[in-house]
């Protein structure tokens, strides 16, 4: 019976590898937009952490926030990162879901608020997490 059920486990977490394989080979970063997000990764950590102290904010948003940075700094990946591109990209499309999702329930002004990096910085984070619409150019509301 245990069997049954480390071999549905182990079937399962295969599942979810092949798709985030298949999604990340669909939506790869091309090499400039690699580039702008390494350059952010700095000011991104420190975002995440005032972020995740932000008392105001709601205790589901800072869950998430901690859990991230749990997950960011496990040495165990979903895609390992000595792979070439793809090795940190699942990082960036999780980082990237994770602030979608502060947005959706803090909004984007807390998010302007903690951003410690330059204004052309949050607007390089906003375009690269999807945080902007399309043709919005104002990172303030």
């Amino acid at each position: 019976m245990w069997w049954d059920i480390l071999l549905a486990i182990a079937a399962g977490l295969l599942a979810t590898w092949l798709a985030l394989m298949i999604t990340l080979l669909l939506i790869r970063p091309n090499g400039a937009l690699l580039t702008e997000a390494i350059r952010l990764l700095p000011d991104l950590i420190r975002l995440l952490r005032r972020l995740a102290a932000d008392k105001t904010l709601p205790r589901g948003v800072r869950i998430r926030l901690g859990a991230l940075m749990v997950y960011l700094a496990l040495p165990i990946d979903l895609i390992p990162d000595f792979l070439p591109v793809i090795g940190y990209a699942d990082d960036a499309i999780i980082v990237a879901f994770t602030l979608r999702s502060v947005v959706r329930r803090a909004g984007i002004d807390a998010v302007r608020a903690h951003w410690p990096g330059t204004d052309d910085g949050f607007t390089a984070l906003a375009r690269l997490t999807g945080l902007l619409r399309a043709g919005d150019t104002s990172t303030t509301g």
